[in-house]
């Protein structure tokens, strides 16, 4: 099966697919590691607002979406930064995702994103204003029995003064958690906004305060996710978290490496690469809970050009990528994003994601990914 492909310059090449997907497996929720995909959305297309407007979304396929991860042993980190929260996902649409997960997927394992993006940083005056924030989205979560993670908050990223300001508000706000919460660690790259998260410009500094604040409630904390895309990082941090609270790698660059572990350690997951790349995170996961350790990263190892390429800089708008793929693999009929984000990458993007994910053998259906690569050139006018 070929295709032509443009180069940067308009030039085309051909290019013979693989067109091999990958074998497919869910793995039990009994292993010894969590992990969990971060899920996108599939906007409404026919809708008539603006795209800079409130969200609209295409319910149907959004939550088949998720009943496919479900069904592949995956757990759903729900409402977070991959579904466009605070880039065209609105905490009105967030709550009204979560509530639908909730009530149509009642036994997969979902955690959900409380935040405060419902208060504009420009309007938050103080603490205070961050507290009540936090605490309107625990109480609408807790109110439908969903688990928490705990958002980063641009809010708090405005008004801190210090460390102490950030101890401060993630004890009271822990406090209200009625089940331990898995805290967020947003690094810059993903939210300019963040800067300076924790009171601190360093990491080391910075990971000091997050600890303090998880060894002042270690109860309430089930686990931390970093997204920092530093594996070193990720690692000094994880050989210093209390027995019990779980390290999960937000690391979209080197997932493989920090799941496997090493004789200190492992981390667990919570990825927005393991939205398209969901059958082969099931896949390899469940060689590694058969004990296949070589298995595991023969699956997992090939992706991470693929995963480099979704999530290059500027990161923020890798959701754009891994909307591409779920448009390709026939998870939803066109490739429209919320606030418009389809247009945020250029074409290249678009035809080397194609190639990497044949080679990977994430193209479920090749003759459907084809016609519509061939559809979005013709857009180009290629």
């Amino acid at each position: 099966m070929d295709i032509q492909l443009p180069d940067p310059n308009g030039r085309l090449t051909g290019y013979t697919l693989v067109g091999k997907p990958i074998e497919t497996a869910s793995f039990s929720r009994d292993f010894n590691r969590t992990v969990f995909s971060a899920a996108h959305v599939v906007a409404d297309p026919f809708t008539a607002r603006d795209p800079s407007g409130p969200a609209s979304i295409d319910w149907d396929a959004t939550m088949a979406f998720r009943r496919h991860l479900a069904d592949l042993g995956l757990g759903i980190a729900e409402a977070m930064d991959t579904a466009q929260r605070g880039m065209g996902l609105d905490w009105g649409g967030a709550l009204e995702l979560i509530q639908r997960t909730k009530r149509e997927i009642p036994d997969a394992l979902v955690f959900n994103g409380a935040g405060t993006d419902h208060l504009d940083p420009k309007d938050a005056r103080n603490l205070d204003d961050v507290r009540r924030a936090y605490a309107e989205q625990i109480e609408a979560i807790q109110k439908v029995d969903g688990r928490i993670i705990l958002m980063a908050s641009r809010a708090l990223a405005k008004v801190a003064k210090g460390p102490q300001d950030y101890l401060d508000i993630y004890r009271d706000t822990l406090a209200l958690c009625d089940k331990p919460v898995i805290l967020h660690w947003l690094g810059d790259m993903f939210d300019p906004a963040l800067a300076g998260y924790w009171g601190a410009d360093s990491f080391e500094a910075a990971m000091e305060t997050a600890l303090a604040v998880i060894a002042e409630s270690p109860a309430k904390v089930d686990g931390i996710k970093i997204s920092l895309l530093d594996k070193q990082k990720e690692i000094d941090m994880r050989r210093r978290l209390p027995a019990g609270v779980k390290m999960y790698t937000g690391d979209d660059f080197n997932y493989p490496e920090l799941i496997e572990g090493d004789a200190q350690g492992y981390s667990h997951a919570l990825l927005g690469i393991f939205d398209p790349l969901g059958p082969a995170a099931a896949y390899a996961m469940s060689r590694l809970s058969a004990g296949d350790t070589a298995g595991f990263r023969e699956v997992l190892d090939p992706t991470v050009p693929l995963a480099r390429l979704i999530f290059r800089a500027p990161t923020q708008y890798y959701k754009t990528g891994v909307v591409f793929l779920a448009w390709l693999n026939g998870f939803q009929k066109h490739f429209v994003m919320l606030n418009g984000a389809q247009a945020m990458r250029p074409l290249p993007y678009f035809t080397e994601i194609f190639r990497l994910a044949d080679q990977c053998g994430l193209l479920r259906d090749p003759n459907l990914a084809v016609a519509r690569m061939r559809s979005l050139l013709t857009v180009y006018g290629v």
